[in-house]
């Protein structure tokens, strides 16, 4: 097996939620449970509607809005509160950077349509991936194999040839029934020690 593309989840590996007080601030006003604001924003009928790309992201904070009993000045806080303790972890950025030009690197997201405009503004990192793949465009998500199978199409590689990281056990489960290597992330997990026993090189992170 020579690796010749490395593909990375967003959310959970890239961007990682360090703080939850934001989002247990209004939880707390709101009288929900905790991680319920989760629920309602990524695990709902309507959140996993917005990461098929069924409905658009504006669609989904405001029937997030509506559930919540919220004005619209409100929902602007939450929406800015939810995301207010995630952090985007530059270290990783800077070690892909240096990842190419010798290898294809690529990001595979369940996220709505609001992904690829926050990859060019709030984490301007569009431009260290040769391909993002996103499932509110392609209208499937992760697990599902067609996701990874237009990710390999687009660069060009056979499943061998590629390394898929993700938090999530059942996606890493379903990149490696195709026959991708697969890193299953966690919090303090060293990517770089993973590449090195897969021959991958990581040259000193390029600025």
């Amino acid at each position: 097996m020579m690796i010749q593309a490395i593909i990375f989840d967003f959310g959970g590996v890239l961007v990682r939620t360090q703080d939850r007080s934001h989002r247990k601030q209004w939880e707390d006003r709101l009288g929900l449970a905790e991680w319920e604001s989760e629920q309602f924003v990524f695990n709902s009928e309507m959140g996993m509607k917005a990461q098929r790309g069924e409905i658009s992201d504006e669609v989904l904070w405001l029937w997030v809005g509506q559930q919540l009993h919220l004005d619209s000045t409100e929902l602007a806080a939450f929406r800015h509160a939810f995301w207010a303790g995630d952090v985007l972890d530059t270290a990783l950025v800077d070690l892909i950077r240096g990842l190419r030009p010798f290898y294809q690197t690529a990001i595979i997201s369940n996220a709505t349509d609001g992904l690829r405009p926050a990859l060019h503004t709030t984490y301007p990192i569009a431009a260290a991936f040769d391909l993002i793949v996103v499932s509110a465009e392609e209208k499937v998500m992760k697990p599902a194999p067609d996701i990874y199978l237009r990710a390999l199409a687009r660069l060009g590689r056979q499943p061998d040839e590629a390394v898929f990281i993700d938090d999530f056990a059942h996606n890493i489960a379903a990149a490696q029934q195709l026959g991708m290597a697969t890193i299953h992330y966690q919090p303090g997990t060293d990517i770089a020690a993973h590449f090195a026993t897969m021959g991958i090189h990581t040259p000193p992170p390029h600025r």
